[in-house]
């Protein structure tokens, strides 16, 4: 915590050469200083205004309907392929208009499923390479949004389409390279690491049932309190703190991101240890986040504990300090919403042999394959 509080003080943001590649040299995981700062709050500024926006929550709800309604006649499904689709087409509809149904969604869906094999492989530039298709997948999805900012700039005079795009084209002085790669940074944080959490929440709630019991029993008092059919707001989402204890929960336990890249900018005196200026860190979070130390019985799920206040003290699940992740409160209402509808339309269990293995980054042995089987809501009411 000391590391990321600290950012641009005595630490900043260090990643290897061979990621820029892969994220383009203005990324807002690789720049700092003012440059970081003026691209994090653009995204920040419009996140803010989206997040209770009355359009963007019947978006996710009608999505989120869509894909229980697509699940009907199944008895298995794919989950973390499911979610990936969902958190995309979502992340795509609010930053650039683009429907789910639509031939460029899926493009964009291919590419950044390419895009994301390079991050766990070896960086060798080779034709073929995950990482050289990785890099040419990024070139890919920039080149699309180029062509969408070309568009949008010939029909100026038009309707305003009121996206993420849009907001930075009418409002911010920034050259198209800059433009291409925070877009890029919000459909990645939006697609992959929000769908992963899904996943993981998911996963755990099959393995502790007194949980799952305990977020129905949230959702059925939200739900009685509204006529069969009424759409979800923001006032309904401030009441789900136990929904949002099972979020951070799931993030201190799943470990989404397990270590970041820094190097100190000074020589660092830190409890009895010296930091020679120039030396790269990598704080490991899961350290933290399982340190007995810290936390009582870490190795069990166990959402109740953020019930204490101190305990977000004592972990930081969606980072901390000038690079705290600027899409957290769009990720919650998400998958809030998502978990609403999910305890209400499906009951779920999880193959023995699948769980989630560190990868570095997260992965499914089976891609979370879980089998469904409908419930009937009564009255407002989930049937457990």
């Amino acid at each position: 915590m000391v590391v990321l509080q600290n950012e641009e003080k005595l630490f900043q943001v260090s990643y290897p050469k061979a990621m820029h590649g892969i994220l383009g040299k203005f990324s807002l995981l690789i720049v700092s200083g003012d440059v970081h700062k003026k691209l994090r709050n653009i995204g920040v500024s419009f996140i803010t205004s989206s997040k209770s926006n009355p359009e963007f929550l019947d978006c996710v709800e009608k999505m989120t309907i869509s894909m229980m309604n697509s699940w009907k006649n199944c008895k298995e499904i794919g989950f973390y392929k499911e979610v990936k689709k969902f958190t995309l087409n979502l992340m795509v509809k609010h930053l650039l208009s683009i429907e789910a149904e639509e031939p460029l969604a899926f493009k964009i869906l291919e590419d950044f499923l390419t895009y994301m094999k390079g991050f766990v492989s070896l960086p060798v530039y080779l034709p073929g390479t995950p990482y050289a298709s990785a890099v040419k997948a990024r070139a890919r999805l920039s080149a699309t949004v180029m062509e969408i900012i070309k568009e949008r700039r010939k029909e100026k005079l038009g309707p305003v389409k009121g996206d993420f795009l849009d907001a930075i084209l009418s409002k911010e002085n920034l050259s198209d390279e800059k433009t291409v790669s925070i877009v890029l940074d919000m459909l990645l944080a939006g697609y992959e690491t929000t769908a992963t959490l899904m996943a993981l929440i998911v996963y755990f709630l099959s393995l502790y049932p007194n949980v799952l019991e305990h977020l129905k029993q949230e959702h059925n008092a939200i739900r009685k309190n509204k006529e069969n059919g009424e759409p979800l707001n923001w006032e309904d989402y401030q009441k789900m703190e136990f929904t949002c204890n099972v979020i951070y929960e799931s993030m201190r336990c799943g470990n989404v991101v397990k270590f970041v890249h820094r190097v100190a900018l000074q020589d660092v005196k830190f409890k009895g240890y010296f930091i020679p200026s120039g030396w790269k860190i990598l704080p490991v979070l899961t350290a933290v986040h399982f340190d007995p130390s810290l936390h009582e019985n870490p190795m069990v799920f166990n959402p109740w504990r953020w019930t204490d206040k101190a305990t977000s003290k004592k972990v930081m699940p969606f980072g901390g300090g000038p690079r705290l992740c600027p899409g957290a409160d769009l990720a919650k209402v998400e998958i809030a919403f998502f978990l609403h509808h999910l305890v209400f339309n499906y009951r779920w269990k999880t193959m023995a042999d699948d769980f989630p293995l560190a990868y570095p980054y997260v992965e499914f042995r089976r891609g979370l394959l879980l089998e469904i089987e409908p419930v009937q809501a009564k009255a407002g009411k989930i049937e457990t």
